[in-house]
């Protein structure tokens, strides 16, 4: 199962009602193509980098979704023809958790051995006082 975080801009004209109704249309889309959306975070009104269809302003909405990757072509293709989002983009993000899973198992082993090096130099050197 493949992971992905779905992010759009809508415009900052658009009812909250219309953004919830769009958020919940793509939800369902993605249920009925057996994929599941695992978080909606409604960011807010933010100012946009530069402008797009000259708004300065646009409501952020990002969607961590999980599927096989059927469900983000529909998302996306009902993205680019609703007339309410201006932009929007999406990221597998299941390589880079795999990713930082691995680095943090590596650094918990790193941790876990030169915790032991250091137990074993402490009873070598207590050995080494006892001697004498």
């Amino acid at each position: 199962m493949r992971t992905f975080e779905v992010m759009f801009i809508a415009a900052p004209n658009t009812a909250e009602d219309d953004l919830k109704k769009l958020t919940s249309q793509l939800e369902t889309v993605v249920a009925d193509l057996g994929g599941t959306v695992t978080k909606v975070d409604q960011l807010g009104r933010r100012k946009l980098a530069y402008p797009i269809q000259k708004f300065d302003e646009g409501i952020y909405s990002l969607l961590n979704v999980e599927g096989s990757g059927r469900e983000i072509a529909e998302l996306e293709r009902r993205l680019r023809v609703s007339d309410i989002v201006i932009r929007h983009m999406t990221v597998r993000t299941d390589e880079d958790l795999q990713r930082a899973a691995k680095l943090k198992a590596g650094r918990k082993t790193a941790a876990a051995a030169r915790s032991q090096s250091e137990s074993d130099l402490a009873l070598n050197n207590d050995d080494e006082d006892m001697e004498e």
